[in-house]
């Protein structure tokens, strides 16, 4: 769930492009040993993070971040920032293609955006959404839609929302060689069933059913499991109950890992965003900065200036 949807919130295949030469970035600037610290931000650098360098950094108890992505340009500069996993995530429906939620994106749509991150990137894992209706049909169906995410756009892995009702589908994909990652809790494509997004978890019935999708999900082969808007006592619960790491996204800090739309976190989105979101930096005031100076410089003539011109 992203600000625009308020409402009242193995090995990777087709991702063989040789990675940069130089150890990426940590968080906190250093460059990390590929022996120990936190080898997601720096310990891989000659291929792709691949769900295995996941598994070992919840054995390790190392977290990290996941962001969202949606063109080459933007998922660059996070995969040169160091961001282990990329999310090419149906939330490009508010984002980026101007709809209200993101039950109008299409299969076509998701694989051109998921092949322009595998494009712009080196290091990332880059995992590619399962939009409403391509899989929900059936396990074959969801196989087919899959297989087009990896052998059309390149993505080192998918991502598709549900928990029991959905765990068919996972086995299948896995069995298939198709890692999964899973989406539980609030899941935004079933927003009119849900009449919005609401916090899911509590109570002691619907906290019983999150535990029991996150098992089934486990058990169906899912690598990850996204945690969304769940009450963050709960969530820490799951999280160690569960050999594969979770992703939080207003699950709290007990997760394994956290992802962030990047227009949330990066201040692009106009108006309120959800409570979970913090915002590191103001994107939008900086680019209407930018273009207001471009216009004034336009008008009053400065622009273009003789260093801007060919003789």
């Amino acid at each position: 769930m992203n600000a625009s949807q308020l409402s009242p919130a193995q090995t990777q295949n087709g991702q063989g492009q040789t990675a940069q030469g130089q150890a990426a970035q940590s968080p906190g600037g250093d460059k990390a040993s590929a022996s120990g610290g936190h080898s997601l931000y720096g310990g891989v650098t000659h291929r792709r993070v691949t769900v295995r360098d996941l598994a070992a950094a919840k054995q390790r108890g190392e977290r990290w971040a996941m962001l969202t992505a949606y063109d080459a340009l933007t998922a660059g500069v996070f995969d040169e920032a160091g961001i282990p996993v990329l999310l090419v995530g149906d939330s490009a429906g508010n984002c980026h293609l101007g709809y209200q939620t993101t039950v109008p994106v299409t299969m076509d749509e998701m694989v051109m955006l998921s092949a322009a991150v595998v494009r712009g990137t080196e290091r990332a894992l880059i995992v590619g959404d399962m939009p409403f209706g391509s899989y929900q049909e059936s396990p074959a169906q969801g196989l087919r839609n899959a297989a087009r995410l990896m052998k059309e756009a390149g993505v080192g892995a998918v991502k598709l929302e549900g928990g029991e009702r959905s765990a068919h589908t996972i086995e299948l994909l896995v069995d298939a060689g198709v890692p999964v990652m899973a989406h539980i809790g609030l899941t935004p494509q079933s927003v009119h069933a849900l009449g919005g997004y609401p916090v899911q978890g509590r109570g002691e019935e619907a906290a019983h059913k999150l535990q029991r999708d996150a098992k089934a999900v486990q058990e169906a082969g899912a690598f990850a499991v996204v945690l969304e808007a769940v009450p963050a006592e709960l969530a820490a619960h799951v999280t160690e109950s569960l050999a594969v790491p979770t992703v939080g996204i207003g699950a709290g800090s007990g997760c394994d890992a956290q992802v962030l739309v990047w227009t949330d976190m990066a201040g692009m989105t106009a108006g309120r965003v959800p409570k979970f979101v913090k915002q590191y930096a103001d994107l939008r005031g900086v680019l209407g900065e930018a273009a207001r100076a471009y216009a004034a410089d336009v008008l009053d003539g400065s622009f273009p200036a003789p260093e801007h011109t060919f003789k």
